[in-house]
């Protein structure tokens, strides 16, 4: 008989609906990130928006202006990067609430931790979730189950529950929902975002992600002046 810890890692493949995939060959807006390449970009579709997911965690208050998602992996070197960044971009403007969106495409290891990731949100909530989130990106070696429940241990809680948590059917059903999306949306690329409407492959850069959301403040496009 299979340990929960082997059980917690056997998720599978991730059914990828493409039913809405879209191509990329074309920039709905003329992006550019930091270092001078081409930021690919497309509209989202309504019936694809991001907030109807089960299982983002939240950070940020409810009154906002920019809803920033990010959909990543945390066996993602880009998310890695990112993830400082982004906690600098939060802490200097409280009018953003950021969405995390796991896209474990990149191993079972990364699956492993959404599911460990998706446990502490159900049972201790999403400051918790969060912490645990930037835990995963501050330690050193790749990312799974056993690292992350290392985490867990380190952040005082219980890894017993958490495991048993995330094993649930529950969870699985989160995580192939959002894997759903982020497939749907095209985002075969981590980390990759969506913000007022529109979907961004790849990482930025800071200073790109702020001019976009400086834009998106203020015209609600990630590009003032070029579209109506």
């Amino acid at each position: 008989m299979r340990t929960r810890r082997q059980i917690i890692g056997l998720m599978g493949a991730l059914p990828a609906s493409t039913l809405f995939a879209r191509a990329q060959e074309f920039q709905e807006y003329p992006l550019v990130a930091d270092d001078g390449v081409a930021l690919q970009n497309f509209r989202v579709p309504v019936e694809l928006d991001p907030a109807t997911l089960p299982g983002v965690i939240w950070k940020g208050g409810q009154s906002t202006d920019v809803i920033l998602y990010e959909f990543f992996d945390y066996n993602c070197s880009f998310c890695r990067a990112a993830a400082p960044e982004i906690e600098l971009i939060l802490a200097s403007d409280s009018k953003i609430r950021l969405g995390l969106i796991n896209n474990a495409i990149l191993s079972i290891g990364s699956v492993q931790a959404a599911k460990v990731q998706q446990a502490i949100l159900r049972l201790h909530g999403p400051k918790a979730a969060y912490e645990f989130h930037s835990r995963m990106f501050h330690k050193r070696g790749q990312s799974d189950g056993v690292a992350a429940l290392g985490v867990v241990r380190n952040m005082g809680l219980d890894p017993n529950s958490i495991e048993e948590s995330g094993d649930s059917s529950a969870i699985s059903s989160v995580l192939t929902r959002q894997a759903k999306l982020a497939a749907s949306l095209g985002m075969q690329m981590t980390p990759s975002f969506a913000i007022a409407g529109i979907g961004l492959l790849g990482w930025p850069g800071p200073r790109a992600l702020r001019r976009i959301i400086a834009n998106a403040r203020e015209s609600d496009h990630p590009l003032c002046d070029s579209k109506g």
